[in-house]
């Protein structure tokens, strides 16, 4: 039996650990590159089948001209989003396959430690008692109860937040580009156009994708309609925050405090080991100095659950294409979402 040739990139440890557990029930031969996808690595992907991609690779018209000369039948997306390949130059060309829910709770709980951290300045306490500095002068916090807290975008991870938000028996508006009515009515929860979601928010959290209408979505312009002192959660994409107006917004006060899970620029320094060696991004250094910026590197997803859910997604899609089934994670141009049809067939 034909054991179909899968090449990952950007490959950390706990890939392999995972990808290799959820392998011993389907025994494709996979190999592991350390390295970005990129148009020097392209070439790399000769003699395989599938090219499994992740947040950081780059997957642009020229990539994929080169993937699909060397015989790539699918691109594998271990990831939820998808910006970071052009969907046009793959439509007609290649198929493309993502995970879409690996884990909501894993994003939306770390939202929920980015804000609880930055409120309560917990990550500064922790320095402070270790240099053995007792003092709480300049920790106070707020309590979340009675607040409001405005979530952009209600798929599944900000509903997992919303939920938890309640629980802290907080007001919730919600903007969506498609808001849910009778999700609403029944989570108790009001939906408002941007604008007033800024005005009345005393934290704002991210959680739409990055497409042509949200990049830059928090920028100047909509940091000025902001409450003085809110609080910003980004644990969606980098881009969805435009950095040096984000830095402005703090340097002014508007921006109370920001919690970052993601980096416009990310894709050099995140996942890797800088520890040792200078940061060269100035917009990324400065961003560090602040005392009231808490920046994780992309881990928002990183829970032993969701890490499961993506190696048996990831290898389940790449199951259903060779087998000729429907693809019903598949995303294309012409639909720009899951290729999901009555008839059961994709796009092309």
């Amino acid at each position: 039996m034909k054991k179909e040739k899968i090449l990952f990139f950007d490959t950390k440890p706990y890939d392999q650990c995972f990808f290799d557990g959820a392998n011993k029930k389907h025994g494709y031969d996979i190999k592991y590159f350390n390295g970005h996808l990129n148009h020097d690595t392209s070439a790399f992907t000769e003699g395989h089948n599938v090219v499994c991609a992740f947040v950081n690779d780059i997957v642009d018209r020229q990539v994929i001209e080169t993937v699909v000369k060397n015989g790539i039948k699918l691109i594998a997306l271990r990831s939820a989003g998808y910006n970071n390949v052009d969907l046009k130059a793959a439509y007609g060309k290649i198929h493309v396959a993502r995970v879409p829910g690996y884990s909501p709770y894993a994003v939306a709980e770390h939202a929920t430690a980015l804000m609880l951290s930055l409120n309560r300045k917990t990550h500064r306490a922790y320095y402070r008692t270790r240099d053995g500095n007792f003092s709480i002068n300049g920790l106070i916090g707020f309590d979340l109860h009675g607040k409001t807290a405005g979530v952009i975008g209600t798929g599944r991870i900000g509903r997992c937040f919303i939920t938890i938000l309640k629980g802290f028996g907080m007001k919730i508006l919600a903007y969506d580009v498609y808001p849910d009515k009778e999700y609403a009515r029944s989570a108790e929860i009001t939906y408002v156009d941007l604008p007033g979601l800024y005005a009345k928010s005393d934290i704002i959290s991210l959680h739409c994708p990055l497409n042509k209408d949200t990049h830059h979505l928090i920028d100047k312009e909509s940091i000025n309609q902001m409450k003085e002192g809110v609080i910003l959660i980004n644990t969606g994409r980098g881009g969805l925050v435009k950095t040096q107006d984000l830095i402005d917004g703090l340097k002014s006060g508007k921006i109370g405090a920001a919690g970052l899970d993601v980096y416009e620029e990310e894709s050099e320094y995140f996942f890797e080991d800088f520890s040792t060696s200078m940061i060269n991004d100035d917009i990324l250094a400065r961003l560090l100095t602040f005392p009231n910026v808490l920046i994780t590197s992309h881990q928002g997803f990183f829970t032993k659950e969701a890490l499961t859910n993506i190696a048996e997604t990831t290898l389940a899609n790449i199951k259903e294409y060779f087998d000729g089934g429907f693809l019903k994670n598949e995303i294309c141009y012409k639909c720009d979402k899951e290729c999901i049809k009555k008839q059961k067939k994709i796009c092309f």
